[in-house]
């Protein structure tokens, strides 16, 4: 109980300089997690895949297409349970920065291949009688207030036009990793007018999504679809889903990299505040440790007594960051949604806070107490004024 009662009287004798350090630990802390959320947000994608689903596309690049012929010869392959099929469409609504993703697809098996996607029975029924009838995320409905039965107009950019759709489903997501930020219409509304505007771009998907009847079958059926087209016009590359997106994920890697050496940089900056608070503190008390010693107090007292005061000051910050992560991440990804619509903070993060807060109070501490138990007596007296 004295030795609590010491600590925090020496934690708070300079009030404005503790007060400005453990903001300063606050404050990196909530850099620090905010970083690594981003990260994590950059891998929803991944973590959100399917084992039994397939992604099959042009061999060359996503932006060739493959015929719409396809799509029975792979449904015969052994290990295939079920096929969609789609379009990425990049169509932008009102003006440029109003981006997100939007596909044509064939919404009957492309919502059975997506069970994460939830959609309504009655809606789903009104979405496949409707030819011009289109499905949102719950998010992007809010997003731009949408309501069923909305005309909405999106302004294409690889098929060039103005294309209405009417709302007629919103889907919410399964899972916590699910996507509610997407927009999907009618594969057959787009072929059909590509048939009477461009026939040359008609019957043509940009990507097959396979069902594989077990996720072990997923290897053998890849490169069996691979092998039968072959030396044809438009070869396939077939992947899993998921490292199908980790390819794009890897366009941005030297970019993760960069994200995730930056959040260390975070962690040895306020270490070397607390190092500057806690030197600072030691050659203050320079006086005050000799005189413990004349009374008796060893050297592993006054280590007590600093590390104590070290890692009281980065608990604060700690404690503080950890209670103001969430609304900073959650404003966060209010602002960012456009570029990550699964944004949310994983409770192993605060694992990380508080390592990363006693890393920083033992390591600032360290040379420190070196010091201040290396002194003699008669040195920490000389230096009384």
């Amino acid at each position: 109980m004295f030795f609590l009662k010491i600590l925090l009287k020496n934690t708070f004798r300079h009030k404005l300089r503790t007060v400005l350090t453990i903001l300063s630990i606050t404050i990196a802390l909530i850099a620090f997690g905010l970083l690594r959320t981003v990260i994590h947000a950059w891998y929803a994608g991944v973590e959100a895949s399917a084992a039994d689903r397939l992604i099959s596309r042009n061999a060359i690049s996503l932006i060739f297409s493959l015929p719409m012929a396809y799509k029975e010869k792979i449904r015969q392959v052994d290990g295939v349970k079920d096929i969609s099929y789609g379009n990425w469409f990049g169509g932008i609504y009102i003006e440029e920065k109003n981006f997100f993703a939007n596909f044509a697809v064939e919404p009957e098996s492309y919502l059975k291949l997506y069970p994460e996607f939830m959609v309504p029975d009655d809606q789903k029924a009104a979405v496949l009688r409707d030819r011009k009838a289109c499905v949102v995320g719950r998010k992007l409905a809010e997003r731009f207030d949408w309501q069923l039965g909305d005309l909405i107009t999106l302004r294409g950019t690889i098929f060039p036009g103005n294309w209405e759709f009417v709302l007629r489903g919103i889907y919410k997501g399964r899972d916590e990793s699910t996507d509610e930020s997407q927009f999907f219409f009618h594969w057959d509304y787009l072929n059909e007018t590509l048939r009477k505007t461009a026939s040359i771009r008609a019957d043509k998907v940009g990507f097959y999504i396979v069902q594989v009847e077990d996720p072990a079958l997923a290897t053998d059926v890849s490169h069996t679809v691979d092998q039968m087209f072959d030396n044809s016009l438009a070869e396939t590359l077939t992947e899993t889903e998921k490292a199908f997106q980790l390819s794009f994920i890897a366009m941005s890697e030297a970019l993760l990299v960069i994200i995730q050496l930056v959040s260390l940089v975070v962690i040895v900056i306020i270490m070397a505040v607390v190092a500057n608070t806690m030197a600072m503190t030691v050659r203050e008390r320079t006086s005050e440790y000799a005189v413990f010693k004349t009374l008796g107090f060893g050297g592993w007292r006054i280590a007590v007594l600093i590390f104590g005061e070290s890692l009281t000051i980065t608990m604060m910050g700690c404690a503080a960051g950890i209670g103001l992560t969430f609304p900073v991440t959650r404003a966060f990804g209010k602002t960012m949604g456009d570029f990550f619509p699964v944004f949310r903070v994983e409770p192993e993060i605060f694992v990380s806070y508080v390592v990363a807060a006693l890393t920083v109070g033992i390591v600032a501490a360290l040379i420190p107490t070196w010091r201040a138990v290396r002194l003699t007596i008669a040195e920490g007296l000389g230096r009384i004024e």
